[in-house]
C-alpha cells in the first residue's frame, strides 16, 4: 500500500474524526481559553497522529481507534515517520506536547487508565538565540527616526508619525505584532502610564508605557487628529484602533513588516529585520540592565518562565565577556 504523507493522512482522518478530539478542543476553548489558532494546530496534530495509527495498524477508520491500545513503540514509529518527512525536532517536540495534553484530558475523563505519553521522552533540540539589536544599534535607529522629516504633505506626515510611534511602542513595550495591530484606543492610559494588552489565548496583561513611547503616541495622536479632521468624514473619534492606515482602517501585518524592515536595514546587517526583533531587543536590554526574569516574563506575556529563559543565553554571553575582561583569574 502506498504510504500517505502526514498531511494527506490528517485530511482523511478529519472526514471521520475520532470524536474525543472535538471534545478535547471544546474543553480547551471553554476551560483554558485557548486561542483559535492554537486550537487549529492542536486539532491538526492529533488528527495526524490518529491517521498514522489507523494506517499503521490497518484499522478501518477513526471509529476503530482506541487510545488505550497505543503503545510506546507506536509513538516512536510516529516520531520516526515525522523525521523521515524532514520535520525538525522542534516541530516534533511541539506535536508530542499536544499529544501529552490530549492524553492528560483522556485520563482526566476516565477514557484511558494511564497516559502512554508519560513514558516517551521529548527529543532535545537546539534553542536558537533570538535576533536582537545591540544598544548601540538601537540608539542609532531612534536617532534616525528622530531626524526623519516629511515635506510631502499632511498624509505623508501622518504616516511618518504613525511609523515612528509604531516602532517606539514595539520596542518600548515588547509587543507581539498581533498585539500591536489589535491595540485599541481604550487600552492606552496616559494617566496610569500603561497599556492593557490582549495577548495569546485572550490573556490580558498590563505593560508600563515608557516616556519615549508615551511622547511618540501623543505626537502621533495630534497629527492623526488633524489628518482625519480634514480627510475623513466623522473625524478621528470614529476610529477604534491606535494604528491605522490613511483610510482609517486597522493596519495589517505586511505594513508593519515593511515599516520595520525599512528602519532596521540601515542599522543592522542581520538577516532578521522583522517586528519581533524589537520584542527580542526589549527583553534582552531589560535583562542586561538588571531586570529580573519573572518581571520580564510578565511584561512579555509568557505563560512560563522557561519561554523567557532563552534570553538569558544572550545576557550570560555578555556577563561571561565582562568576567573574562575584568576577573584576574579569568
Amino acid at each position: 500500500m502506498m504510504q500517505q504523507s502526514p498531511e494527506q493522512s490528517a485530511a482523511v482522518c478529519r472526514n471521520g474524526r475520532y470524536p474525543e478530539i472535538d471534545r478535547f478542543l471544546d474543553y480547551l476553548k471553554r476551560e483554558k481559553n485557548v486561542s483559535p489558532h492554537t486550537l487549529t494546530a492542536y486539532g491538526h496534530d492529533i488528527d495526524q497522529f490518529v491517521a498514522f495509527i489507523i494506517q499503521y495498524s490497518g484499522l478501518r477508520n477513526a471509529d476503530s481507534f482506541h487510545p488505550e491500545k497505543v503503545t510506546v513503540v507506536d509513538i516512536r514509529l510516529f516520531m520516526g515517520d515525522l523525521l523521515k518527512t524532514g520535520m525538525q525536532p522542534k516541530s516534533i517536540a511541539r506535536k508530542l506536547a499536544t499529544l501529552k495534553s490530549f492524553y492528560r484530558y483522556l485520563l482526566q475523563e476516565g477514557l484511558v487508565a494511564h497516559s502512554v505519553l508519560s513514558y516517551v521522552t521529548t527529543p532535545k533540540y537546539p534553542h536558537a538565540v533570538p535576533s536582537f539589536l545591540t544598544e548601540k544599534q538601537t540608539g542609532a535607529l531612534f536617532e534616525r527616526l528622530g531626524e526623519a522629516r516629511s515635506t510631502d504633505g499632511l498624509d505623508a506626515q501622518f504616516e511618518l508619525e504613525r511609523d515612528r510611534c509604531l516602532i517606539e511602542v514595539l520596542y518600548g513595550c515588547g509587543l507581539r505584532i498581533s498585539e500591536l495591530i489589535g491595540l485599541e484606543m481604550q487600552q492606552v492610559s496616559f494617566e496610569t502610564g500603561s497599556i492593557k494588552i490582549n495577548g495569546k489565548g485572550s490573556k490580558q496583561r498590563i505593560v508600563p508605557l515608557g516616556g519615549c513611547a508615551a511622547e511618540a503616541l501623543r505626537n502621533y495622536f495630534e497629527v492623526r487628529r488633524n489628518f482625519f479632521r480634514i480627510f475623513m468624514k466623522g473625524g478621528e473619534g470614529a476610529l477604534t484602533y491606535v494604528f491605522v492606515t490613511r483610510k482609517g482602517k486597522k493596519i495589517y501585518p505586511m505594513l508593519v513588516q515593511r515599516v520595520t524592515r525599512k528602519y532596521l536595514t540601515p542599522v543592522t546587517e542581520q538577516k532578521a529585520r522583522n517586528p519581533h526583533v524589537f520584542r527580542h531587543s526589549f527583553a534582552t536590554h531589560m535583562l542586561n540592565s538588571g531586570a529580573d526574569l519573572k518581571s520580564v516574563s510578565e511584561m512579555l506575556g509568557h505563560s512560563s518562565l522557561s519561554t523567557t529563559e532563552i534570553y538569558t543565553h544572550v545576557t550570560f554571553s555578555r556577563l561571561r565577556e565582562v568576567y573574562r575582561k575584568a576577573h584576574p583569574k579569568a
